[in-house]
């Protein structure tokens, strides 16, 4: 019977996937197979999947299937077969790939990380309390700060967020964004 091990990680780009996807299939030169598939960026339009070897579409596609089906982003899996006498035909390859992809998935430690955005911004030293009381008690992130007669601040925040940061800056008093 053949023997499956399914390895799942995060990548920041495709270049770092593929040093990964190097080092396992150095790592595992007597594999029949190391198949695998990523999926790069917030926007998920960078994805990338391969059979090595195997029929086409049953192994590389069932993988990234599974990356989909999780919702996730900078990923890579890599799931490495090494045969054992009984060939497992188009179907049972792909139950096969797309089962362990899901159990590295499901074991594996979720790291959510989402888009961020800077928006700057100057305003009267009289405001500074209505300011800082828009960054207290949010996942607003302070980058830099300069308080004077005329006082400018970069804060940080989730890019699905800025819109609504932006138009609570607007509505105090002199804030001027840059």
């Amino acid at each position: 019977m053949s023997k499956f091990l399914a390895f799942a990680f995060p990548v920041e780009s495709a270049a770092e996937a593929k040093e990964r996807i190097s080092e396992y299939q150095k790592k595992y030169f007597d594999a029949r197979h190391v198949c695998w598939a990523y999926m790069i960026g917030s926007a998920r339009t960078e994805f990338l999947s391969s059979d090595n070897g195997e029929p086409s579409g049953t192994a590389g596609k069932p993988i990234l299937g599974q990356i989909n089906s999780f919702g996730l982003t900078n990923v890579c899996v890599i799931v490495v077969r090494y045969f054992g006498g009984i060939k497992l035909g188009t179907s049972g390859l792909i139950v096969a790939y797309r089962e362990a992809a899901r159990e590295a998935l499901s074991a594996a430690t979720l790291i959510e990380r989402h888009d961020m955005s800077d928006v700057t911004f100057s305003f009267p030293y009289l405001a500074m309390n209505d300011v800082m009381r828009l960054t207290k008690g949010s996942d607003i992130e302070i980058i830099s700060q300069i308080f004077d007669n005329s006082c400018e601040m970069t804060l940080r925040v989730r890019a699905d967020e800025l819109e609504a940061l932006t138009s609570r800056l607007t509505d105090i008093d002199g804030v001027t964004l840059s």
